[in-house]
């Protein structure tokens, strides 16, 4: 069918029937573009629990308010755990969404402390791409992202690279996407 520009972002698969498109093929990356990433999250005292608990780590640090009363912060910070994993997710609706695999993450930095009620964004810019030497129909694309406070204050960032198809070699058809 053809592709009808103003519903970019879904594919027409019926007569008036539209799935949603989640990520790009290789091809369709250039090294500088930027994406911001939406929605932002609101963090809750909650997400520190869960994650204190999820991964074994009971650091006071994040869970206890009268041991962080005497910390320079004065309360508990949110576990970089949490705010990692939620910027990374934000990330993949729009970079590895249509990922073969993920390759790894590099230059990790948490710049600014987080704190439960701060609300956070993401952005990614591509770095650079280049087609798989060992995959073909597929290539590799690097990313930089960066996780920002509500004020645009960076707190975090990352590099990370997956593996995506190249147009031809997607797998949306098989599975139904």
């Amino acid at each position: 069918m053809d592709r009808d520009d103003r519903l970019w972002g879904y594919r027409a698969v019926g007569e008036h029937r539209y799935r949603e498109v989640i990520g790009f093929c290789y091809d369709d990356f250039r090294p500088g573009d930027v994406f911001e990433h939406r929605p932002g999250r609101t963090l809750g005292e909650s997400d520190n629990l869960w994650m204190a608990g999820f991964s074994m780590n009971p650091s006071p640090l994040h869970i206890d308010t009268e041991y962080c009363a005497h910390t320079p912060w004065k309360r508990p910070l949110m576990s970089s755990l949490v705010t990692f994993s939620i910027v990374c997710g934000m990330s993949v609706r729009s970079t590895s969404g249509r990922a073969l695999a993920n390759l790894g993450w590099d230059k990790v930095r948490l710049t600014h402390p987080v704190f439960a009620g701060d609300t956070i964004y993401a952005e990614s810019e591509i770095l650079a791409k280049r087609l798989s030497q060992t995959r073909p129909g597929a290539g590799i694309v690097s990313c930089l992202t960066r996780g920002l406070l509500s004020t645009g204050e960076v707190f975090l960032t990352f590099e990370r690279s997956f593996l995506v198809p190249t147009r031809g070699h997607e797998t949306e058809d098989h599975a139904g996407y």
